[in-house]
């Protein structure tokens, strides 16, 4: 498979344009904000000239038209006019706030950190003092910033997943065509094989022998079978998951070490049920293997089959040094592993060979120091 380095490029600028499009449009709305904030400023500001003239004029003074619009027109922003003589006045707040001291004093500080009070004076004398807060427009677009950023964190989220989901699809399709041209090339010698075992039967020789070839030669065309149904969706047929279980049972008790003790066991004498065969023995082939490794060539293989409801549960046991409880979940990914020269896929292609194709289920069901035991749950009538 070739990548193309250009969309690599095109991906890195979009990234960086959308990065560049974003700061924009927050430097914009914090620039927004600023000149918002200023023009509520010099409002207060006219606000408090019209108050002072209020307050240097005569009960019976006239004051205009003019004056009582500024009063009349300011709805939004909430203010606490402290007198000299220690009076309060408070405009666009809640009557309950209002009349409350304790909630005046906490207001006039929490104002003073949001804008510089504003003295009113007069001929250099202070008459009052002028708190206000943000209006309701103000403090809504003072968050909108933090809105953005999250946005942004939000966006950039997606676009690593995005990236990363895009890269491990680029490697499995890359893993794919690997393991088909594997299987493309093993079918070559393979049918030289069929051919010189054929030969081989017409010589006078111990049958057992041309028979455990035949045997070697169904599993590289079982194994080929394997790698040509890498990336693509494999057949199911409804087999008998008894007879296939002890299928690979048994190839792998004929070729492992007589240290190893195989048991097999099954609660019901056939089963039939929707399986791609090939897959299925590398699952079982897969999982023994593990098991084999963890008791370091020495101890009991244990494979049953037990219907459950809905499902059959397939159990592979070993008597291996277990598996830590923070590990059961962590196993059935891809590159983990604890062999010193293992690549981390075997487990990972049982899961995907079990969820994804059989629409089964796999976990660990025990583990201690004693052994392990996996579980294979599969439908029985999917």
């Amino acid at each position: 498979m070739k990548i193309n380095p250009k969309n690599k490029f095109n991906n890195l600028i979009l990234l960086i344009a959308s990065f560049v499009i974003v700061s924009l449009i927050l430097w914009n709305t914090n620039s927004f904000f600023r000149k918002f904030k200023e023009e509520e400023r010099h409002k207060m500001e006219i606000w408090a000239t019209a108050q002072s003239e209020l307050l240097q004029s005569s009960e019976d003074r006239d004051l205009g038209n003019l004056h009582v619009k500024i009063f009349q027109n300011n709805t939004s922003t909430p203010m606490i006019l402290v007198n000299r003589d220690g009076s309060i006045k408070t405009n666009n707040m809640p009557e309950e706030e209002a009349a409350d001291s304790l909630k005046i004093r906490k207001k006039i500080t929490k104002f003073r950190n949001e804008n510089t009070p504003i003295e009113i004076s007069y001929d250099g004398e202070t008459l009052a003092t002028l708190y206000y807060g943000n209006s309701e427009v103000l403090n809504k677009l003072k968050y909108y910033p933090i809105a953005l950023l999250l946005i942004i964190l939000l966006f950039g989220t997606v676009i690593f997943f995005f990236f990363k989901t895009n890269k491990a699809s680029e490697q499995n399709k890359l893993w794919a065509g690997m393991a088909k041209e594997t299987a493309h090339q093993i079918s070559t010698p393979l049918t030289s094989l069929l051919g010189w075992n054929e030969l081989l039967k017409q010589e006078d020789l111990n049958n057992a022998i041309t028979e455990e070839i035949e045997k070697d030669i169904d599993r590289l065309q079982t194994i080929t079978e394997r790698f040509s149904n890498i990336g693509s969706l494999p057949k199911l047929e409804r087999l008998d998951i008894v007879e296939e279980t002890r299928k690979a049972y048994e190839y792998l008790q004929l070729r492992s070490s007589r240290l190893i003790r195989f048991t097999f066991h099954s609660k019901v004498e056939s089963l039939p049920i929707m399986l791609n065969a090939a897959l299925y023995n590398w699952t079982i082939e897969n999982l023994v293997k593990n098991g084999i490794d963890a008791m370091k060539g020495k101890g009991s293989i244990s494979i049953e089959i037990i219907p459950e409801g809905k499902y059959v549960n397939i159990l592979v046991s070993d008597t291996g040094q277990g598996i830590p409880k923070s590990n059961f979940q962590t196993i059935f990914e891809p590159g983990v592993t604890s062999k010193k020269r293992g690549w981390g896929l075997g487990l990972s292609l049982v899961k995907r060979i079990v969820e994804e194709y059989h629409k089964g289920k796999i976990k660990v069901l025990t583990s201690s120091k004693q052994g392990t035991i996996m579980q294979i749950s599969l439908l029985i009538n999917p």
